[in-house]
């Protein structure tokens, strides 16, 4: 199986919801300085690949000093690294307000394969400048994979019905894409957190090399103040590809502690 370690961050950061016009979002941001989340992969029972997601404070100098780092590191579990080894850099720095990416910075490691990105955001022209040239959004926001995530943990969430779906654009590979993704209600999951009240997501994914054609991928993610997701799975060709979360450290807020914003 190639490009394994790619289906964790698309599950990971899948979350991503979106109008046509501008987003609406919390005034208060959902994560803080410090935080850090710990997911395994696991490929049937083998745990294949292991990921850490955190927020940190940036050292970027720009004329706006409420700027967030967001870091996420992945790599293949040793045991699994005998037959794919995969080593990934994600960096995103973001605007501490409205959440949206300055700087985009990826250092793939996949086998043989290497690829770097170094990707900028101007917001005003909807443009982001990347290694193959300067691409157009037709929406007035646009992200990368990593500011996607967090951006949709800030999401109001409260008009939301059960079939309800959004999309939210991104830069990925030298494209802009979307996701489309569906709500599907709340549920209370076992997780290795405990039990957790969560809100359900069923992001849509597109059957080839990886999925099947009737493959469906969920997404639980903390019904609570800080939308952390715990869980996810997904139907491959041959087998399931599970996504668990297996620590979270420096939440803004009590894990489980519903708030104004909470399904």
């Amino acid at each position: 199986m190639t490009r394994l370690y790619t289906i964790l961050f698309i599950i990971i950061l899948s979350i991503g919801l979106s109008h046509a016009q501008s987003l609406p979002y919390l005034k208060e941001p959902t994560f803080k300085i410090g935080e850090k989340l710990s997911y395994k992969l696991k490929y049937g029972f083998i745990t294949a690949a292991n990921g850490v997601l955190s927020v940190k404070k940036s050292n970027l100098e720009l004329s706006n000093k409420d700027i967030f780092h967001l870091d996420v590191f992945g790599q293949t579990s040793s045991g699994y690294s005998i037959f794919y080894s995969v080593k990934n850099q994600y960096d995103s720095y973001i605007d501490g307000k409205n959440y949206l990416p300055y700087l985009y910075i990826e250092d793939i490691k996949e086998n043989n394969y290497r690829r770097k990105e170094y990707a900028t955001f101007d917001h005003k022209t909807r443009t982001v400048k990347g290694a193959k040239g300067t691409f157009k959004s037709s929406t007035p926001q646009i992200f990368d994979l990593v500011s996607a995530y967090y951006f949709s943990r800030n999401l109001d969430l409260s008009t939301m019905k059960i079939g309800d779906y959004f999309k939210l654009p991104y830069f990925l590979n030298d494209e802009i894409a979307d996701f489309k993704v569906y709500y599907a209600g709340t549920e209370k999951i076992k997780t290795a957190l405990g039990m957790i009240d969560c809100i359900k997501f069923n992001p849509e994914i597109k059957p080839g090399r990886i999925f099947k054609k009737d493959s469906k991928l969920y997404l639980w993610v903390t019904n609570d103040g800080n939308r952390i997701p715990v869980k996810a799975k997904v139907e491959i060709l041959i087998g399931s590809v599970t996504m668990e979360i297996t620590a979270a450290e420096g939440l803004k807020y009590e894990l489980g502690k519903r708030v104004s914003y909470s399904k």
